[in-house]
């Protein structure tokens, strides 16, 4: 049910590798360069419009240099050729030769059942990665598409692949089970998989290390909060039970997505004349703080639009927050006891009002906010619990394409 490799290092072939890691989406291909195992970023760049006469490439190298080039880029091959331009342009870029690039780690979406670590992209790693498009129709044709171009752009290069969902494989049957008739899970693989597993993994590691712990004795519960949202509990550096589930549709309120709801609203909406397609796109894309606020997805709005006096914006925010407690708390209960609490992601890492409505009145399970501390601590890791909380709550901030870089420069 899953593939798994054994890898030998001489200390000559461990330093100095330059790892391209890639983020396929389907209008849009983001990319970083890293000096490993330094974890040094040397680049930065993003491609935006695919498909599109008014594409552009921005990118921005280690000592500040920035471009922004506008051009028309027709799909994803002439994207990494923009790529390629780029990193080796003898202004804004670094390298002289693509074949310094020893490795090109990319990241996908769902890998089903299949795969519990990142691997060596080979033929039939592909064909698992199509056949778990079904379950990821947004996301796994574009990162398949970025990785067919890239090999050919990168012929050199080890190609290997980080999937969202790999780290929730260690869920209990019991916490991915749908109550469902099993069939459907035997015929579709119909089952929670979660997802952010790899901004779960990083942070993870983050906090250990800096709460100088052990990975076996130690409890977290991880929350990814920005416009996607997940928790992940996490027990011995296992996850055991997550938000999300067959799709990142459920669990918390997020910035256009609903999160939890009762399914049989589908069906209410139906009878009122909604076409299934409408509905779905109602739950992904016009739900969530968006949805409950009017004003926007973002939080910053929001907050703007609730100290102004916009009910539906306090409404939102109180909603949010409700949601996430909720969600602390349960995992509490199934772990027993919890050491550790992490925020991270673009809400969980930069609002202080957030925090504390998240902690505000947990303090029967261990977790003390420091109010002062928590003001003092934005994008940067940092302790905002008071000395003597049960729990250490930690800012850390998440950093997914280094993970995918380490992960691939281990399979390199």
């Amino acid at each position: 049910r899953s593939r798994s490799y054994v890898i030998y290092f001489t200390h000559e072939n461990m330093t100095n590798k330059k790892i391209l890691v890639i983020n396929c989406g389907s209008s849009s291909l983001k990319y970083q360069l890293f000096l490993m195992p330094e974890g040094l970023n040397l680049i930065k760049g993003i491609i935006e419009k695919i498909g599109a006469k008014d594409s552009f490439i921005k990118q921005e190298i280690k000592d500040g240099k920035k471009f922004e080039k506008k051009t028309e880029i027709k799909d994803h091959k002439a994207a990494f050729k923009q790529v390629v331009q780029a990193i080796l342009d003898k202004e804004y870029g670094l390298l002289s030769s693509i074949d310094e690039i020893n490795a090109v780690g990319h990241r996908v979406v769902h890998g089903g059942e299949k795969y519990s670590a990142s691997v060596v992209i080979d033929k039939t790693v592909i064909n698992d990665i199509e056949e778990c498009s079904d379950l990821a129709p947004l996301h796994n044709p574009p990162n398949i598409e970025g990785i067919k171009s890239a090999m050919e752009t990168f012929p050199n290069a080890i190609h290997t692949a980080t999937f969202d969902t790999s780290f929730h494989q260690t869920l209990p049957e019991y916490a991915y089970m749908y109550a469902l008739p099993y069939e459907l899970y035997e015929k579709f693989k119909i089952r929670r998989y979660g997802f952010h597993g790899t901004s779960h993994r990083y942070v993870m590691s983050k906090a250990l290390d800096f709460c100088k712990r052990a990975k076996e004795n130690t409890n977290l519960i991880t929350c990814h909060l920005g416009n996607g949202c997940s928790i992940t509990s996490i027990a011995a550096g296992r996850s055991i039970d997550t938000s999300m589930g067959l799709t990142p549709l459920e669990g918390l309120i997020m910035g256009t997505r609903s999160g939890d709801l009762d399914p049989a609203i589908i069906g209410y909406l139906v009878d009122k004349g909604y076409e299934i397609k409408d509905i779905i796109n109602i739950l992904n894309k016009k739900s969530g703080m968006l949805g409950i606020s009017g004003v926007s997805n973002d939080l910053r709005d929001i907050e703007k639009g609730a100290k102004e006096g916009n009910k539906r914006c306090q409404i939102a925010i109180d909603a949010f927050a409700y949601r996430v407690k909720k969600y602390i708390g349960s995992y509490c209960a199934v772990m027993v006891k919890c050491d550790i609490l992490v925020f991270t992601g673009g809400i969980g890492e930069n609002s202080v009002v957030m925090r504390e409505r998240i902690c505000k009145n947990l303090q029967s399970i261990g977790i003390h906010l420091d109010p002062d501390r928590n003001k003092l601590v934005g994008n940067h890791l940092g302790v905002v619990s008071t000395d003597f909380s049960r729990v250490t709550i930690l800012v850390v901030p998440t950093n997914e394409e280094e993970r995918i870089a380490r992960d691939s420069y281990d399979l390199a």
